[in-house]
């Protein structure tokens, strides 16, 4: 009896994207496997949005192959209970209430009306459900982005700076939150550049500079790499962030771009 290989939840197959001339995805090949936290690094201007948006089918590649669950996203079928997105906070029509914004995309997909007012309590907006999402701040709208990225029950999440605005509690929520989708199993790809976050919360990294891919590998892997041995070996896990920025800025020490993308 031959065993079958599991298709990974989202697989690039040589991601290549160029604008102007100037090529911003570089031949990037990766897996994101279900069960974990993925964190997605890199400089500002490095590709991550762009690699994003190609996994999502909202940019198309110059070559190369995004998979969702093996299948390209423009072939899946009802895509939001397969894979949940946000990739930016104030994705929706501001007119609306937080609930029709949701309603919307729950009819959009035959999903039940109740499951709006699900992801609204799970994301902590119940109280305000009713208010023009157009008069929240960065923080409400980043709850109210993930809201929609659950709304279908995904077993693969993609989060695009899901902390940005949020204040002390809401970074630990959203914390929480990734890691206990990573528990039921789900696969949750989430970019940052908080490296504190990412050392306490990604259980395997994909780092990418200039447009390619400098490193696959687990959290602890990755720091043990660009470290110092001896500090490695000796610092308390309290020191795991600092250490993790450290091999962060070793390893795109020459990839960072500043350049407008």
């Amino acid at each position: 009896m031959t065993s079958q290989t599991a298709v990974p939840a989202i697989e690039a197959c040589g991601l290549t994207r160029s604008y102007g001339g100037r090529t911003v995805v570089d031949h990037v090949s990766f897996a994101v496997e279900p069960g974990r936290v993925t964190g997605f690094l890199g400089p500002n201007g490095a590709g991550k949005s762009t690699t994003m948006r190609l996994l999502l089918g909202l940019e198309r590649p110059d070559s190369g192959t995004a998979l969702i669950n093996g299948r390209p996203y423009a072939e899946l079928r009802a895509p939001l209970a397969q894979v949940g997105a946000m990739l930016e906070a104030k994705a929706f029509h501001k007119g609306r209430s937080a609930r029709k914004h949701l309603l919307c995309l729950a009819q959009s997909q035959a999903l039940p009306a109740r499951r709006v007012d699900e992801v609204l309590a799970m994301v902590g907006l119940t109280d305000v459900a009713g208010r023009r999402a157009g008069g929240f701040s960065l923080g409400m709208a980043q709850r109210l982005g993930i809201a929609a990225a659950l709304l279908g029950d995904p077993r693969i999440v993609l989060l695009d700076e899901p902390v940005n605005g949020l204040d002390p509690e809401g970074i630990v929520w959203i914390r929480t939150l990734m890691k206990r989708l990573a528990a039921e199993g789900r696969a949750v790809l989430v970019s940052s550049h908080l490296m504190n976050e990412m050392a306490v919360t990604a259980d395997h990294l994909l780092v990418i500079g200039a447009g390619r891919l400098l490193a696959d590998c687990s959290t602890t892997e990755f720091i043990r790499r660009h470290t110092d041995p001896e500090v490695y070996a000796t610092t308390p896990a309290v020191a795991r962030p600092a250490l993790l920025e450290e091999a962060f800025m070793r390893l795109t020490a020459h990839s960072a771009q500043f350049t407008a993308a």
